[in-house]
């Protein structure tokens, strides 16, 4: 156990406006009974992250005014063993298989632990400011989240007291290079169970990478076309960076797909396959390119927007939910800017067909040459500019039931620096999405704009 009493601990990048957090203590918790010593070696859907910056996502909680927060956060601490203990290879770290110059590993021995802090914020920092969907300046929630620890750390986590003690934050750092978001959520899923006592428990993780073979060699097609941490490019964040939240609500979705099927008859053409998570990304990258194009002149042509998609259900043999790991693949959408950013329907449109076409696209694609050009389609779709995602509605984030109330706000705070939108189902509208988007002050506006005019437009639509 290391401890870092009474003093102060800032996360890297945070600003002089970030509010100040006292850490109490961290914690290494490690599996128990300790399992023996494993090696897992990448697979072709791991590497592809090998050089990503970690995931950073933020669990708001509201307390009760009588809740025993002393009992709250030492439950935490101890139902942490559980999961941990399941999905111990977490507790350990990337490195270099020995012997090879660019095979990796995660690699767990007998002593290995998650870190896991427990800090209180110092300022008086309202947690119904934080836990909103309002636009919120990023340096003021960075804190919340715990870096990785050197050296390879894949998992690190942070509870952090707010609004004197009526508010609590539960930070996750995750490196994508041991597990997808389906893999993440399962963690946290089984530990929200044993915090809160549930009789009933998610299904253990199937750690077995000899699951997913690999007869095509994608894994050094993928490492050797795949940049360096040099290499990548992402959002160099300012000192004004602003993350808000938008709704999209059932009636919303349905509206989308109105909308689209009408002009697919005006076309005369087949509609898409509008399914509701085609219409929120058709719906929010209308809106990225509007709101694009408002902000000055493009001179490339295309418009690019990249989603994962699962696929442990179309591998062969197929990979158990469970699975610990990545299992998902890029679907590469792309549109004419002119078209994409048109107004009405003919822009909702395109861009809902692009990403109907698009997820057919990745499903056919498994298994054949088209894996192959991934690496290249995804840099090609970066320089250009691209649009893409993180999350999924399938994950249940708004079900993380610890015990001590329900869930306020989840947010992706990471999207802050990939330039990505986050999704998870919505958490005030049953049948709805909501998407965090992270943009400097001015583009946000824009964005705003564009995203009012877009809901304000698909009501007053007349087919």
């Amino acid at each position: 156990m290391a401890a870092a009493s009474e003093q102060q601990q800032l996360h890297a990048g945070a600003s002089l406006s970030s509010p100040r957090l006292r850490v109490h203590v961290t914690t290494l918790v490690q599996p128990s009974p300790s399992p023996p010593e494993i090696s897992l070696p990448l697979t072709f859907f791991d590497s592809f992250w090998l050089h990503s910056p970690p995931v950073e996502r933020l669990f708001f909680y509201r307390l009760a005014p009588d809740a025993d927060v002393a009992a709250i956060v030492s439950n935490l601490k101890d139902s942490l063993h559980h999961a941990v203990s399941a999905f111990y290879p977490l507790a350990g770290h990337l490195c270099l298989s020995p012997g090879t110059s660019g095979r990796y590993e995660l690699y767990y021995c007998p002593g290995d632990a998650v870190t896991f802090t427990v800090a209180e914020c110092e300022d008086n920092v309202d947690i119904d400011g934080l836990a909103t969907d309002d636009p919120r300046e990023v340096t003021k929630i960075v804190p919340l989240v715990p870096p990785l620890t050197e050296g390879g750390g894949l998992l690190a986590l942070q509870a952090t007291l707010l609004s004197a003690r009526r508010g609590l934050a539960i930070g996750v750092t995750a490196h994508h290079v041991a597990f997808d978001g389906s893999g993440s959520t399962h963690f946290l899923h089984t530990w929200a169970a044993a915090c809160k006592g549930a009789d009933a428990r998610p299904l253990p993780p199937v750690i077995d990478r000899a699951l997913l073979p690999d007869p095509r060699g994608l894994y050094d097609i993928i490492s050797q076309a795949a940049p360096s941490t040099d290499d990548l490019k992402f959002v160099k964040m300012s000192a004004d960076q602003i993350l808000a939240t938008f709704t999209l609500s059932k009636d919303d979705l349905l509206r989308v797909k109105d909308v689209v099927a009408d002009e697919a008859a005006k076309r005369g053409v087949a509609p898409p396959r509008c399914t509701s998570l085609v219409a929120t990304f058709g719906f929010v990258w209308w809106c990225y390119q509007r709101a694009k194009e408002s902000g000055g002149a493009d001179e490339d042509p295309t418009a690019y927007m990249v989603f994962p998609v699962d696929h442990r259900s179309r591998m062969k043999p197929r990979l158990p939910d469970e699975y610990l790991g990545n299992c998902v693949g890029p679907a590469f959408v792309v549109a004419h800017k002119g078209e994409l950013a048109a107004a009405g329907a003919g822009g909702l449109f395109t861009a809902c067909a692009a990403v109907a076409s698009a997820i057919d696209e990745a499903v056919r694609g498994i298994g054949t040459s088209n894996m192959d050009a991934w690496v290249r389609r995804i840099m090609e779709a970066a320089a250009a500019g691209v649009l893409s995602v993180a999350g999924s509605p399938r994950f249940r984030v708004y079900e993380l039931d610890f015990g001590f109330g329900r869930l306020a706000k989840v947010d992706i705070v990471s999207v802050a620096r990939t330039g990505e939108v986050a999704v998870a189902e919505s958490r005030s509208s049953a049948g709805g999405m909501e998407v965090g988007v992270s943009l400097q002050p001015a583009g946000m506006d824009r964005y705003r704009k564009c995203f009012a005019d877009g809901i304000a437009w698909i009501h007053n639509h007349q087919s």
